[in-house]
Parts: structure tokens; C-alpha cells; sequence
């Protein structure tokens, strides 16, 4: 997990510099770290963007402990990874079994807080992991349907054309990443859960 360290470090640091009290934890990969307009875009729940490039739902669990060791208690987290798990090549139970591992030390720090997964989008870069990030989507929506406070939302059909396959627009040039459209979709689908859960 060492490669990680300069990406934790970075994110201790935006905790650190918050000038209000975070209610709503952004936690998981690239897609979080990247989204340049989060704060604006959800500037109402009062969010702190933790997640660090390149990280997997193990090193979400590895890293959990120190990176939320400065935060108070929050109101809602709101997790996306897996998906660079099955990049690694981790099978869909491993990586369910991750988000277990992570929910536990959500509860264990933070009591019973609302948990939104964010489903592994159908990204062009890794479309032939097409079957593995359907299993493990369905596993995981499995996990969330065991209490009330865990959440899943799927932003896999909203990510599709009429082709069923990933709308390049809603892509960088990479294929993996999202655009400014992407995140648009990502907005919207969040709102919605939110909204459908009674989300203050």
C-alpha cells in the first residue's frame, strides 16, 4: 500500500484545510478525486472530498482509520470503488467482501450513519470486464438491501446509449475517467437517491 502515501498525504491535507465542519464524506477513487466542481455541486450537504486517486475498496479499508481520524461525525458517506479492484484483477466476491470490511469501520467510527455505494460504472476502458462489474454490482446491492442505512445507486443505466454500451461523451479521452457530462449524470443520480431516501 505504499504507492498510495502521497495521495493520502494530499488528502489528510484537505481535511485539514476545511473552514467549515464536513457533514458529507465523498470517500474512493479517482472518479471522487477528480471531480473538480463537487463542492459546488453539492455545496448544500456540506461535503469533504477523501477520495484518492488510484485507490481500491482494499485501500480504502487499509488507509480508513488515518485518513478519518481528524473528521467529527458526519451526517452521510458516499463511497465509489471497486472498480480499480477488478482492474487489478480481483474477483467480484473479494471486492464485495472489501465493502464489507469498509462498512464495518464506517460503523465502528461513525455509528449508524446513511451509506451510498456508488455502483462500478461501465467505463469504455475496462468494457471487458463487462460481466465482473455486473456481479460484483449485484453483490454489493445485495449488501446494501441488509439495513436501512446502507444505500445503492446505480448509476450503470444512465451511463449507457441506446446501443447498451458506455456513452463516450460521458468520458475522458482515457475511456476510464469522467467528463464534465459524466459528472453531470453522477450529480443527478446521487440527487435522486438522496431525494428517494428522505436525505435531509
Amino acid at each position: 500500500m505504499n504507492w498510495y502515501e502521497e495521495e493520502v498525504l494530499r488528502v489528510e491535507k484537505e481535511a485539514e484545510k476545511l473552514a467549515f465542519t464536513p457533514e458529507t464524506i465523498f470517500y474512493g477513487s479517482s472518479s471522487f478525486t477528480l471531480w473538480e466542481t463537487l463542492y459546488t455541486d453539492f455545496e448544500d450537504l456540506n461535503p469533504v472530498n477523501l477520495g484518492f486517486g488510484g485507490s481500491t475498496l482494499a485501500a480504502c479499508s487499509w488507509f480508513f482509520d488515518r485518513i478519518m481520524a481528524q473528521l467529527d461525525q458526519p451526517k452521510t458517506m458516499l463511497i465509489y470503488a471497486g472498480d480499480n479492484d477488478l482492474g487489478d484483477g480481483r474477483n467480484p466476491m473479494e471486492v464485495c467482501i472489501f465493502y464489507r470490511e469498509l462498512l464495518a469501520q464506517i460503523r465502528t467510527r461513525f455509528g449508524a450513519i446513511p451509506c451510498y455505494y456508488i455502483s462500478i460504472k461501465p467505463s469504455i476502458q475496462r468494457w471487458e470486464l463487462l460481466a465482473e462489474i455486473k456481479t460484483t454490482n449485484q453483490l454489493i446491492r445485495q449488501e446494501t438491501e441488509k439495513d436501512q442505512l446502507q444505500h445503492f445507486v446505480d448509476i450503470f443505466p444512465a451511463m449507457l446509449g441506446a446501443d447498451g454500451r458506455p456513452v463516450k461523451s460521458l468520458f475522458e479521452a482515457d475511456g476510464l475517467h469522467l467528463s464534465p457530462a459524466g459528472y453531470a449524470v453522477w450529480e443527478k443520480e446521487i440527487r435522486e437517491a438522496l431525494r428517494l431516501t428522505d436525505h435531509p
